[in-house]
């Protein structure tokens, strides 16, 4: 089956895959060939596929994915592949957001910083578990 992850500035992912995992915002999936179609709203996380014994991951940071005819379609706003996430970058992201949540003094405040861990998170997830 056919998956494509593409965000308004690229593609980011477009190959021949076996299965699919990812995170909607109902809980976490997996799609194997000839699901039932479907369409759901994207969390923030980390979208897998699975290619023989390879695992490939990206980031998705929401979004919507569509899967019908044996064909996965992925928009989201950001989305990056594990092998091109800078570990030390994100380890740092999510210590600053760890850092603001702990200082927020308004309720927005807070929501931004569990926002920002929320997605330097799954940049780590992406990089830590990817490309196997």
């Amino acid at each position: 089956m056919k998956l494509k992850i593409i965000t308004q500035e690229r593609v980011v992912f477009d190959e021949q895959v076996d299965e699919i995992y990812s995170k909607g915002i109902d809980g976490e999936f997996g799609i194997l060939k000839g699901h039932l179609p479907m369409m759901t709203a994207l969390d923030i996380g980390v979208t897998r596929a699975q290619v023989g014994e390879q695992t490939k991951t990206s980031t998705t940071m929401g979004g919507i994915l569509q899967f019908k005819d044996d064909e996965c379609l992925i928009l989201t706003t950001l989305a990056e592949p594990g092998e091109e996430i800078d570990e030390a970058r994100a380890r740092e992201a999510l210590e600053k957001a760890k850092n603001k949540l702990r200082n927020a003094n308004a309720r927005i405040e807070a929501k931004r910083a569990e926002a920002a861990i929320a997605r330097a998170e799954a940049r780590l997830k992406a990089r830590l578990s990817g490309n196997k």
